[in-house]
């Protein structure tokens, strides 16, 4: 018997689904959780968020609930989120704060970087801004810390990463605020064929200025591609949107990916340092 069946959460999904999960499959890529594929005896399919991992355990109650609202806002709406099925935000059946969603089809493809799936994306995008929900969601956070302004010791001119900190002590500009996915990153959006048919992780929704997700998928797309793909996926945005670019955001987002103290570093890779590097030089 697979050691996953007997265990807490599982036995808390299966009440909530009404049928004996069958199989537990772990997921790839959860920076804050642990995400399980489940599998009922009539072969429905499910997918367990556990809030494991610090710091975000500490705060999973409040993870938790957010994505799980949201989700039952964002039903019937463009955007292809899973659909909420329960939640145990205390952790006080499944023994960590647990939400159970629908699995969405589709595969994560970092790859995508034609003109025509930047617009995809890009659309994509377009969509979540335009989005109203009837309660609008908390204002947005800036990941950019004053405990992360340390310059990376792979900084090839440390004066750009000293004034990209400085950036981020100046009031933000001016924006129109739209809601937030606030992590819509390669990552989290899933592909069918040349389709998007699941944008998921919605526990940092917000709402705040558009141009910081599109900062964030930019940055994203840097780490593995470069400024070139990441600026024509920026232009994409502008294009349909008619926003013009907030560079002030595209830095809070650079910075925001530097580690804070104690912290195991999102940008490890030499490749990944060296495009961010670059970027922040193109940015500036």
């Amino acid at each position: 018997m697979d050691r996953h069946l007997s265990t807490r959460p599982v036995r808390w999904a299966s009440e909530r689904l009404g049928q004996d999960v069958v199989e537990v499959e772990p997921l790839s890529g959860g920076i804050t959780s642990t995400m399980l594929a489940l599998t009922t005896a009539d072969g429905d399919r499910a997918v367990l968020r556990l809030m494991t991992n610090e710091p975000w355990r500490t705060h999973g109650a409040e993870l938790t609930t957010r994505e799980h609202e949201t989700q039952l806002l964002l039903a019937g709406t463009a955007v292809p989120a899973p659909r909420s099925l329960a939640l145990d935000a205390d952790g006080g059946h499944a023994g960590e704060a647990a939400h159970l969603m629908s699995l969405v089809p589709g595969v994560v493809d970092v790859s995508r970087t034609s003109d025509p799936d930047l617009e995809t994306l890009a659309r994509m995008l377009v969509d979540i801004h335009a989005w109203r929900p009837p309660v609008r969601p908390r204002p947005y956070q800036s990941w950019a810390i004053r405990a992360k302004y340390v310059v990376p010791g792979w900084a090839r001119e440390p004066a750009a990463w000293e004034r990209a900190f400085e950036i981020c002590d100046q009031d933000a500009p001016a924006y129109e605020g739209t809601s937030l996915h606030r992590d819509f990153a390669p990552r989290n959006v899933l592909w069918t064929g040349s389709e998007i048919t699941g944008v998921v992780d919605w526990v940092e929704t917000s709402w705040g200025p558009p141009w910081l997700d599109v900062a964030h998928f930019r940055n994203n797309l840097v780490l593995t591609h470069g400024t070139e793909v990441a600026d024509r996926f920026a232009a994409t945005y502008t294009r349909l949107t008619g926003r013009e670019p907030q560079p002030y955001f595209d830095v809070m987002d650079i910075v925001g990916l530097l580690p804070a103290p104690g912290r195991v570093p999102f940008v490890s890779d030499p490749a990944q340092q060296r495009r961010l590097d670059e970027h922040l030089l193109t940015v500036l």
